[in-house]
């Protein structure tokens, strides 16, 4: 893939980590500069450290803006780290499979606004970390589109899920819009005057 300047790859993997054959490793692999955040322990779901350590590999790389890829529980971290750092350089993001906060004790600090970013939520009817009416609902509250996969479960490897190209289209559409905004934003407004 065509290096894009500026805009790279975020991985947010969530409980245990995402491993050899998991979709988000797939994903790194095809992104050039790709970073994955890495927690001091993947298998404890403590909210407020893992968007730290969101904060603390955003810190290694200044002057990178990045797309988010995250599942699972790390789709409860990246909000939490959106809500809470406002200015963050994660300039778009991609949830896939969020986890239900309900079910890891951490409802009360899991963001139910808007993340002030384009993205979208993934959902599932058959994820039995979250229903796809959740989902929806999580989308709407953070202000992302919502896409169902149908009978997809946790969208994760035990539920056959290796490589996922659609994720690639997505987040290439995500880098895109970034980047027509971007020019939108740097243009002088002399390029939009039409001769008469």
């Amino acid at each position: 893939m065509r290096q894009r300047e500026g805009v790279r790859l975020l991985i947010v993997p969530g409980l245990h980590g995402s491993g050899e054959a998991h979709w988000q490793t797939w994903l790194e692999a095809r992104y050039r500069g790709a970073r994955r955040v890495e927690q001091a322990d993947w298998s404890v779901p403590d909210l407020p450290a893992w968007s730290a350590r969101i904060a603390e590999t955003l810190d290694a790389a200044p002057g990178v803006r990045w797309v988010a890829a995250a599942h699972s529980f790390g789709c409860l971290a990246l909000a939490h780290h959106l809500v809470t750092h406002p200015a963050s350089a994660v300039a778009a993001a991609l949830l896939v499979a969020p986890a239900a906060p309900a079910r890891l004790g951490v409802e009360a600090i899991t963001p139910r606004t808007r993340l002030a970013r384009p993205g979208m939520v993934v959902g599932s009817d058959t994820d039995p970390w979250m229903s796809a009416g959740e989902a929806r609902t999580r989308a709407r509250e953070w202000g992302l589109t919502y896409r169902h996969l149908g009978d997809a479960g946790h969208i994760n490897t035990e539920a056959g899920f290796g490589p996922l190209p659609p994720a690639r289209q997505w987040i290439d559409a995500l880098v895109r819009r970034l980047e027509r905004d971007a020019r939108v934003t740097r243009a002088d407004v002399r390029e939009f005057a039409f001769a008469v």
